[in-house]
């Protein structure tokens, strides 16, 4: 499968929200990511549907939403309608990942599932075959900026295996610390998507940002 990037709208000018959207889409993006944070689950706040839908308002591209909620059922339905292409909850948020899974295909969305750095793998296995992807934090959740765990690309490694072995066609995506230098070797490892916030939106030219992301990605 091809390599995603996909800018974090969480890292942007929220003054100039449908600008920047505009603007990495022209620049190359595959998708827009979208952190939703609830002061619970995580201790910031972030966005909700209102802002969800004023990026799909800006963009075609495929809206990748990362819900980092506590009881995720409840507002999945807000964020389908809003505009998301795709749902991540946490595993760790929810003890009926079968349903929540069921439920955000059943709306319409492409289901997915998150881990945090030290969460495992087992977590998923039940319902790897459900869902089109698998977000692996590369650092802990709830905040920008921070840098890249290394110690994540061996649980990469491990669930492309699983993946593999599976015969499946799950997305194994990464997010967190993102950059040039750390792309490649999560590509190494089996990711396919790479979410990046400031390094795409803290450099001058977002072409050339999501360019050398995507070229570390390939290996060129």
């Amino acid at each position: 499968m091809a390599q995603i990037v996909a800018p974090s709208i969480l890292a942007c000018d929220f003054g100039r929200l449908a600008e920047e959207v505009r603007a990495v889409a022209a620049a190359g993006a595959d998708w827009m990511h979208v952190d939703v944070m609830d002061g619970s689950f995580v201790p910031n706040i972030s966005i909700g549907p209102a802002v969800v839908a004023a990026v799909r308002r800006s963009t075609s591209l495929p809206l990748d939403v990362h819900l980092m909620i506590d009881e995720p059922d409840r507002h999945l339905e807000a964020f389908v309608e809003a505009g998301a292409t795709s749902i991540s909850v946490h595993a760790e948020a929810t003890n009926r990942l079968w349903r929540t899974v069921q439920r955000i295909a059943e709306l319409g969305a492409k289901p997915a599932l998150a881990l945090s750095p030290a969460s495992p793998l087992e977590l998923v296995m039940e319902v790897l075959d459900e869902v089109d992807m698998v977000l692996l934090m590369t650092v802990e959740p709830g905040f920008g900026g921070q840098r890249f765990l290394p110690s994540v690309l061996r649980k990469v490694a491990r669930l492309r295996e699983i993946v593999t072995e599976r015969r499946l066609s799950t997305r194994i995506e990464v997010d967190g610390g993102v950059d040039q230098q750390t792309a490649g070797p999560a590509a190494r490892a089996g990711a396919d998507v790479f979410v990046a916030g400031t390094a795409i939106f803290g450099a001058e030219d977002y072409a050339d940002a999501i360019d050398a992301i995507r070229r570390a990605a390939k290996g060129t």
